[in-house]
């Protein structure tokens, strides 16, 4: 009854529709044209805050210590010398001037600078007069050192642990500055990117090479390649043209598809600058794959326009022929991809929340601009002079090819070997890791310069990702307690036995080097004072040393309420993180209590933050992947009133998503941010073919058919459409795979292309053999429906496009 009530609204909607055809299309094109004119207004941006999961724990730490200690908004730039080391007048004076240069791009923070060279990075020492002083390592305003000067200031260097290995790799060939950025925004990024590639440019010469990584680096280097982009677009735009041509050989064939992509489009960017929701160039294969989808539903109601033009030839009876076929399932198809689509907006960061709004709306808007605006446009287009149709020889063949199998036990056979498939793939998903598979940026490829830059910094300190632990004392000065400073140091040791902690910097050390330097260096003084009083003692001498304001700020807050355990890793890969991540927590479990208003915090930094970003990414992954099956379970079962029908048609969706995860695992391809609508948008794809194929061997049956011709001539009709209408998708996104030197973008291109390709393969092949096989009452019952029955009680056309013959039986 549901269902009944449903499609007879909707052929209410068909009557009203076409009673005044040239006033819908034209209020259509007049959406089109306001929404278009919102475009020239649209931003292409990218925000690093946006892919923060905001309610996760680590991240609201990060937020709160990220104006104190640095965030994870971090460039880091390394200097290299061919011969030699760095403890040359030449190369000091190069990495002087580098890291001025960097200190001076916008956005950066002035407090967060560091280099070997900088004001910040000084020498404690003890004077004549026994006062504990401070110099720079390197003063860029004094006359050129001597050899021996030189050799004095490596030692000195080399001996100093928050230096050494942190700043200055052991070998002495490699000089790191860092400097945080306090903006995330695309225009500061940008800028600052522009200004460190000009340092770059200067500075790399006389056997220096200079090498950049961090988040501002990577996003400059994405909008590189924007020109790229747009040369993509063009190759899509007239693979998809040939494409059409070659099917059709006809106008309408060629023209309203295209049309349908450029209103759909106009809608859906339209609507993100109407919200105010910026183009992220890392989603750019979202819109393409919604773009072909457009165009999918506009090739599959052209053809069937031919089809009826050939048996009525009346243009307009055909083109409502068309419409009352296949707009009734056709929007059930296309609900259920806007739904699986917006289901993105689950996710935690607000990056999915705008990705799954915008492009939610951009795939429910196909309803408008091709499943009404195509037969309405032939509606009131002049029939075309030629109305035989061409394709009834090939779907004669292909019947006579498939009939032979479509039996039952062909169909049990086919499906034991999709659970054999199920099964590799469920093997192959359980090797997917959620976050980075290799080091360095999977956005780019593997020998682009930024990874290339990563790997030398990789290999050349123990650790040039921060993780940031903070210990929290609810008193003002409480760190000062030997019982917190002790707790601290006992963190720091556990967190050095993890192997992937290369190094670590933090207040106990801090402490104990300065209570060492006032024993004249006596190594048994290397140790925290017994009392708070001598703890603050060391850290007013540390910090009155230095004439730069702010010495103790990289390690506790003007308060001494905050202090942030620095600990090294050596790259971002997810097994990385989680290791020291996993560390660090039972590390807070053991040293972390049993002390009054003492905590110990995991965790912030640029670990940190992508540790938050995995998890979230984790949670997402399977929240979005249940939505979706859910609810198209549920949108399906209740339209055709059968459970049955709902598990058929997710049936596909299941086969290829979890044979999607399994090529993630096997090609090694971490999960991230980027990936997740990716997959949700793949899934969508696989109910539109199903539900042809269903319906049209329920539509078959109920002509008179055997079970087993119905379904042959189902894959023969429809399966043809299913065909051209997958490879229309794949042509959608294919560019990105060859074309595209963003490795993300191929990535995701070639994920999705195996995904419309499994989608396709379960619909055509495993849906039929699950019918054959066991018979399901909602599809075989109505051939028991009375001679003439509506189609309204029993079923609407859901025939897809494509030589429909006319066999002995009709």
């Amino acid at each position: 009854m549901i269902r009944q009530k449903i499609v007879a609204a909707l052929q209410r909607g068909e009557e009203w529709i076409f009673a005044s055809p040239r006033f819908v299309l034209a209020l259509i094109l007049g959406l089109s044209a306001f929404f278009a004119s919102q475009i020239p207004g649209m931003k292409m941006a990218s925000d690093f805050e946006d892919l923060l999961p905001q309610q996760h724990s680590y991240i609201q730490l990060h937020n709160e210590v990220r104006g104190i200690f640095g965030g994870a908004n971090v460039i880091t730039v390394a200097v290299e010398v061919g011969q030699g080391t760095i403890f040359s007048n030449e190369a000091l004076a190069a990495i002087e001037r580098i890291t001025q240069g960097i200190d001076m791009l916008p956005g950066v923070n002035h407090n967060l600078v560091a280099s070997i060279t900088h004001r910040t990075t000084r020498r404690v020492y003890i004077n004549e007069a026994g006062t504990i002083r401070s110099d720079p390592y390197y003063d860029p305003n004094a006359e050129a050192l001597t050899p021996a000067q030189l050799k004095t200031l490596q030692l000195q260097v080399q001996a100093d642990p928050r230096i050494s290995g942190r700043l200055v790799s052991a070998d002495g060939k490699v000089a790191i500055i860092r400097a945080q950025m306090n903006s995330s925004t695309s225009d500061e990024l940008l800028e600052a990117f522009a200004g460190l590639q000009k340092i770059r440019e200067a500075e790399a010469r006389n056997g220096l090479r200079i090498y950049a990584v961090g988040n501002p680096v990577l996003t400059g280097w994405v909008y590189t390649y924007l020109p790229q982009i747009v040369e993509i677009l063009l190759y899509t735009t007239a693979l998809i043209i040939l494409l059409l041509a070659g099917y059709f050989r006809r106008l309408y064939g060629i023209v309203l598809p295209l049309l349908g992509i450029l209103l759909s489009s106009a809608w859906g960017l339209g609507f993100m600058n109407l919200v105010g929701i910026h183009l992220d160039p890392l989603s750019m294969p979202i819109p393409f794959l919604i773009a072909a989808r457009a165009t999918s539903h506009g090739v599959q109601l052209v053809e069937r326009y031919y089809y009826e033009l050939a048996r009525t030839q009346n243009g307009r009876q055909a083109a409502r022929n068309a419409l009352d076929a296949l707009f009734r399932p056709g929007s059930l198809a296309i609900i259920v991809d806007a739904i699986g689509i917006a289901a993105v907006a689950i996710g935690a960061a607000p990056f999915n929340k705008h990705l799954g709004a915008f492009a939610g709306f951009w795939a429910f808007s196909v309803i408008f601009t091709v499943h009404f605006m195509v037969p309405l446009a032939l509606t009131v287009l002049p029939q075309p002079r030629r109305t035989e149709n061409s394709r009834d020889q090939t779907s004669a063949t292909l019947h006579r090819m498939v009939e032979p199998v479509s039996n039952a036990g062909v169909g049990r056979a086919v499906l034991l070997g999709a659970l054999v498939l199920l099964g590799l793939g469920a093997w192959g998903a359980s090797q997917v890791q959620f976050g980075e598979s290799e080091p360095g940026s999977p956005i780019l490829k593997r020998d682009h310069d930024y990874n290339r830059s990563a790997h030398l910094i990789s290999e050349s300190f123990p650790g040039s990702e921060e993780l940031f632990v903070v210990a929290r004392s609810s008193e003002r000065e409480g760190l000062r307690s030997p019982e917190a400073m002790a707790a601290m140091e006992k963190f720091e040791r556990y967190m050095l036995e993890e192997p992937v902690v290369g190094a670590a910097k933090g207040l106990p050390d801090l402490v104990k080097q300065v209570n060492r330097l006032t024993h004249e260096g006596d190594p048994r003084w290397l140790q925290i004072p017994g009392d708070a009083r001598g703890v603050g003692s060391l850290m007013y001498a540390f910090e009155y040393s230095s004439p730069v304001p702010g010495a103790l700020r990289e390690y506790v807050n003007p308060e001494e309420t905050l202090a942030n355990l620095s600990f090294y890793l050596p790259d971002l890969q997810a097994k990385t993180i989680e290791a020291a991540v996993q560390r660090a927590k039972q590390g807070a479990e053991l040293y972390g209590k049993g002390i009054e208003g003492f905590t110990i915090e995991p965790a912030a930094g640029v670990v940190g933050v992508n540790a938050a970003i995995n998890q979230a990414n984790f949670h997402d992954s399977v929240m979005v992947t249940a939505f979706v099956l859910i609810a198209s379970f549920l949108m399906v079962a209740t339209y055709y009133n059968s459970a049955h029908a709902g598990w058929l048609m997710i049936l596909p969706m299941i086969f290829a998503t979890v044979l999607s995860y399994g090529y993630l695992g096997i090609a090694n391809v971490g999960i991230n941010v980027n990936i997740i609508p990716v997959v949700a948008v793949g899934m969508g794809v696989g109910i539109d073919y199903a539900i042809y194929v269903m319906d049209r061997v329920r539509d078959e049956i109920e002509k008179g058919r055997a079970l087993h011709d119905a379904v042959a001539h189902a894959i023969s009709t429809t399966g043809l459409a299913v065909m051209f209408t997958a490879t229309t998708l794949v042509a959608g996104v294919v560019m990105w795979v060859f074309f595209s030197d963003l490795r993300f973008q191929s990535s995701a291109a070639l994920l999705l292309i195996v995904m419309l390709v499994l989608n396709a393969i379960g619909a055509m092949v495993v849906v039929p053999a699950w019918i054959l096989a066991f018979r399901p009452g909602f599809v075989t019952a109505s051939s028991a429906a009375p001679a003439g029955a509506t189609k309204a009680a029993s079923s609407p056309a859901f025939a897809t496009p494509g030589c429909e013959r006319q066999s002995a039986a009709e």
